[in-house]
């Protein structure tokens, strides 16, 4: 696949006519995507955990009651008992994918332990589970008007609310997901 086709770094923005629960308005972080398929993270369905809890299931202490209070996201259908950080910077831990210079995914222990005390990257989403498709499969969902695709942008990543996400992922496009109709259409 080439450089220009891959949506890696890129955002997946569900179109309004996407019903399948796992994915109805979500923003997809691509963190990988070759011709073998794609891997990303959805980066705007915070779960009722806080990274606290998950640090405790693997006797983990937060030195801060900030550290222990970050929501954590579910990020995909795939694999929700497995953890992911994306975040920025250079630093890389034990198992880190480089996704650009300055945006990273993280899936190993290390890191988890440098944010509980304090010495991780200055920003980060965590997650548990990804989303995956097998080769070919993304550009169907594509072709058949499931997704929108746009550049990534480090301030809807990891600054803006969640909820805010969707709609914003969009309007990078100069797409106000309010006028879409939830119907495909093809000439």
């Amino acid at each position: 696949m080439s450089f220009a086709t891959s949506l890696t770094n890129q955002f997946l923005i569900a179109m309004p006519g996407l019903k399948d629960p796992n994915f109805a308005r979500t923003v997809t972080y691509v963190c990988e995507h070759t011709d073998q398929g794609a891997m990303g993270i959805i980066i705007n369905r915070p779960m009722d955990i806080r990274l606290g809890e998950v640090l405790e299931q693997l006797t983990i202490e937060a030195s801060t009651p900030d550290i222990a209070a970050v929501p954590v996201y579910l990020g995909g259908p795939v694999q929700t008992d497995r953890g992911f950080v994306i975040h920025d910077g250079p630093i890389s831990f034990d198992s880190t994918l480089a996704v650009t210079p300055d945006v990273r995914v993280t899936t190993s222990r290390d890191i988890l332990e440098a944010i509980a005390m304090g010495q991780g990257p200055e920003r980060t989403l965590i997650a548990l589970g990804y989303a995956g498709w097998g080769s070919g499969q993304l550009e169907q969902e594509l072709s058949a008007n499931a997704w929108l695709s746009g550049p990534a942008d480090p301030e809807v990543l990891f600054a803006l609310p969640a909820g805010r996400r969707w709609q914003a992922a969009a309007q990078l496009l100069g797409v106000d997901l309010n006028l879409l109709s939830g119907e495909a259409g093809h000439a």
